[in-house]
């Protein structure tokens, strides 16, 4: 599973660990990327959407078609 959000676009974010002797490597900072299931009611059928926390947490606040219509308008195939 690729880590992006399909609803707000967050992708892995890269910099470096650095240890105690100020060493330097690569390193990758993850979304919280969750695959959650929502019943779409104008289509009558199931949706699984690959989401961050805040993705989900702004699907509570608009509903899921207002998200699923952002989705589509970014290019995504939902």
């Amino acid at each position: 599973m690729s880590a992006h959000c399909q609803l707000t676009g967050a992708r892995p974010g890269f910099g470096n660990r650095i240890s105690h002797s100020h060493r330097r490597s690569s390193r990758r900072f993850d979304p919280n990327i969750q695959r959650k299931r929502y019943w779409l009611p104008s289509e009558g059928r199931y949706v699984r959407l690959t989401l961050s926390a805040r993705g989900i947490k702004t699907v509570d606040t608009l509903g899921i078609e207002a998200a699923v219509a952002r989705i589509r308008a970014r290019g995504v195939k939902v």
